[in-house]
């Protein structure tokens, strides 16, 4: 690899930055490492389902590519757990505007500025799929009928629970795999929100506020239809 010229060498630095920082601060809600040691260009991801939601102790494998010109273009991330999702295709590729070169496509319903650019990182992206689990964009969706799904269960405040007993026998099925991986997946916000001692105190207080900012802070008795009712229009932005 020390031949790279070019963007490939800045590709492969920027990667080898990026991968060296997720190891030493891990972010909440995801595990990262190389699908081979020698090549900085395919990572296995693992991603947890964020507590209180559907989604809560789901382990879902990914695969993500990056291109020789990393940071300037986007990676791939595509799944290898089955998930039902109204932006996830039947081939389990993740179909998500952060990941889409910024060009401006009026037929795409998507803004260029809420597509990749070289700012993005793996932490960006990552956290992004977590709240898309969470919040479906059903604008233009990879799986139509999940989407349909989604949306019946959303319009009956959750008495329609096709698309809920899909996702939870899905996260059922994905702990069988992490504990073959040996990974206990967190179930609870103490668990799932990261406390590292190396790092600074002020780093960690941010953590919680992402958690809370993106998930909302329902009482967790409650339920988890209610915190899904709350605002209307959830697929925006995605």
């Amino acid at each position: 690899m020390g031949h790279a010229s070019g963007p490939t060498a800045s590709a492969l630095r920027a990667l080898s930055m990026e991968f060296k920082s997720l190891q030493e601060e891990p972010v909440e809600g995801f595990v990262v490492k190389l699908a081979d040691e020698d090549n900085l260009f395919e990572w296995e991801v693992a991603i947890f389902g964020p507590p209180s939601t559907l989604y809560e102790g789901g382990y879902f494998k990914a695969c993500m590519k990056f291109p020789s010109d990393y940071p300037y273009s986007p990676p791939s991330l595509k799944f290898l757990t089955k998930v039902w999702h109204p932006n996830v295709y039947e081939s389990g590729d993740l179909c998500i505007s952060i990941l889409h070169p910024p060009i401006d496509d009026p037929h795409s319903g998507e803004l260029p500025c809420e597509r990749w650019n070289p700012t993005q990182n793996v932490r960006t992206i990552l956290l992004s799929v977590i709240s898309l689990l969470n919040e479906p964009n059903t604008f233009s969706p990879a799986n139509v009928d999940a989407s349909v799904m989604y949306r019946r269960w959303k319009d009956t405040l959750g008495k329609d629970k096709e698309y809920e007993n899909i996702i939870r026998k899905q996260v059922a099925a994905s702990r069988f795999e992490a504990e073959k991986d040996n990974i206990v997946v967190p179930t609870t916000i103490e668990e799932y929100c990261i406390k590292h001692k190396s790092r600074p105190q002020e780093l960690d207080t941010d953590l919680g506020d992402f958690y809370d900012d993106d998930y909302g802070d329902d009482d967790p008795d409650e339920g988890d239809d209610d915190e899904f009712n709350d605002n209307e229009d959830s697929g925006n932005g995605m």
